[in-house]
This record gives structure tokens, sequence and C-alpha cells, in this order.
């Protein structure tokens, strides 16, 4: 059994498990995993958009909120998000994904009721009601790696003009969330040093394969990646050559309440 899995495993009836574990990677490769597990039928997720860029475990404890994860991407020129955000019915202010991969790129849905579901962005109504944000790629999808064929299915390799770089290329640090029917999975991974080298897409997908999930979804990544649990910032976010103590400032987060 893999770390990762006994890890998994080893859950008792806690509501929210948390760990931290390294995981091995081809070429004698290796990168830290941070993991935090919710029980759905007690924690529920939002979204939350920042009129200002913002570093998630600032904005945590300026309003006492435990448990979250960075959310999609943003557009360095016009500071926006980039891709759709809906929040409680409302369309936010958002920097739309180029088409026509706009309609296919992986997103994630909170209903009324506070229930997650992860899937294309045309899976979902064109105006939801609740909590809609938009990321990407979709890495798993009723169990099954999406990132496995090398397919460029939603275009960020294609239209990768709207990021700093190609994200399907090379290891980074990474964010995902993911779910099963009782559980959801907030993940990031640390990377850019000699110890951790981060994960490639591909890999990410695995892990959240590995941990249970039957649906997941890529989020912002690099030095945006950022995990709020117990109150702690839990990985080490790096990027444009430094690590950040506090995260990146984002513009977008999951936020996890009981």
């Amino acid at each position: 059994m893999s770390p990762l899995l006994e890890a998994a495993a080893n859950t008792g009836t806690t509501v929210v498990h948390r760990f931290s574990r390294a995981v091995e990677l081809d070429s004698s490769a290796k990168t830290t995993v941070h993991v935090a597990r919710y029980d759905r039928h007690i924690y529920a997720p939002s979204v939350v958009s920042f009129e200002e860029e913002t570093c998630l475990i600032d904005w945590c404890g300026q309003y006492g909120v435990s448990e979250a994860l960075v959310g999609g991407f943003f557009c360095r020129n016009s500071r926006k998000p980039l891709g759709d955000v809906w929040i409680n019915g409302e369309v936010q202010p958002a920097e739309p994904f180029v088409e026509p991969f706009g309609e296919v790129r992986g997103s994630l849905h909170v209903d009324a009721l506070g229930d997650l579901a992860i899937g294309p962005r045309n899976l979902f109504a064109d105006k939801p009601v609740g909590d809609l944000l938009q990321a990407g790629p979709l890495l798993v999808d009723s169990g099954i790696s999406q990132l496995s064929n090398g397919q460029d299915t939603e275009g960020f390799s294609a239209e990768s003009q709207q990021f700093d770089s190609d994200i399907t290329v090379g290891r980074y640090p990474r964010a995902a969330i993911g779910i099963d029917h009782q559980h959801i999975w907030s993940v990031v991974c640390d990377g850019r040093t000699s110890e951790d080298a981060g994960l490639t897409l591909s890999e990410l997908a695995d892990v959240m394969i590995t941990l249970g999930a039957t649906a997941a979804l890529n989020l912002d990544g690099g030095g945006s990646a950022s995990q709020v649990s117990g109150g702690v910032l839990r990985n080490h976010p790096r990027g444009d050559g430094r690590e950040y103590s506090r995260g990146r400032p984002i513009y977008t987060a999951i936020v996890f309440t009981s």
C-alpha cells in the first residue's frame, strides 16, 4: 500500500483528516503532498471572490476561516479571475477563457443545498444557481484519469498565452479538489526545490485517484497553490524564484464550513 493510500485509509471517524506525505516519483524524484479530507455530510464548500488580490492565510485570519483552498486562475494584466465565477447565483467580474475552450474547461458547482459536483463547464447551467468556479483541466472523471492519453482536450496548451507558461508541461507546485460520494479532498503539493520536485498534471490525477477521488479538478498552482487547514497554511508556495511564506496573493478560493 502506498504511503498516501495508507494515510487516507487510516482515518477512523475523524471529520477533518489532515496529513502530509512524500510521494515517490520517477527518476528518484519525490514531492510532498498535503491533504485535508472532509466529510461531505458535515462540511459544505463555497466559492469566495476577493475584491483585490489577497493571501489566502491573511483572508482566513481576517474572517475566522480555518479551512480553505486556492480557487481558479487569474489574469495578471486585468487583475481579474480567469474563467467563470458565480456566487449565490450572481456572476462575478472575471476574464473569460478563450473560445472554443471556455465551455469545456473543468469547473466545480455548489448547489443551493451545498452539494458539490465537478465536470466540464457545459455540464452546468449557463446561469447556475449557487456557486460555480471554473479552473481545469479536469483530472479525474468516474474514477479514471483524464490526463493519461496526452490529449489537450481543454486547450490549456493550445491557448497557453492566457497563462505565464504552459501549465500542462513539467512538474510544479499544484492544487486540486476531489470528491467521492462521502468525502471532499483538498490537495496541494510543494515543488520547485531539490527536495520537492512538484507534480505533473498526470501525476496529480494519479494522486487524486490513489486517495479515492472519483472526480477531481486542477486549481491554480505555482506560487498561488495555497491550502489552509486548521487555520494554518500547510504547504510551501514557491514561484518567481522565491518562497512565499504566506502564499502568493490570489483572487478566488474555496472555503469549507460545517
